[in-house]
């Protein structure tokens, strides 16, 4: 089992900018490929970026590319996903994951249970 704690969102103003992170413990970090997924409200929810275990690969989605940002400190267990030029749209509850990631393609394993990210306009 992966245990996946996020922090760091809360409420920001637009053009903003927030760095989530997500704590990792359990089993060996490194041996996971990480990721973020958001939810918001009344819509599914949606891939935003994920990172190889070394953190040399990352995947965005073409709509976040340049203003999202994934990285993971492995020797401390922790991921980060820096979001820049934020708007209302980004609103969401943010979800940390760890997984597999096979070239584009990310596999959940692991969830953790959120973190609200309110952008005012």
């Amino acid at each position: 089992q992966v245990q996946l704690v996020e922090s760091g969102g809360g409420l920001v103003q637009a053009g903003g900018s927030l760095r989530l992170s997500c704590a990792a413990s359990g089993r060996t970090f490194s041996n996971y490929a990480m990721g973020w997924f958001r939810q918001a409200p009344g819509k599914e929810r949606e891939f935003v970026a994920a990172l190889s275990r070394s953190g040399g690969s990352t995947v965005y989605p073409d709509s976040l590319k340049g203003r999202f940002t994934i990285s993971r400190d492995n020797t401390k267990n922790t991921m980060y996903l820096q979001m820049n030029s934020l708007s209302p749209e980004d609103t969401a509850v943010y979800y940390c994951t760890a997984g597999v990631l096979l070239g584009q393609n990310y596999g959940v394993h692991y969830w953790g249970r959120g973190t609200l990210v309110t952008v005012s306009s």
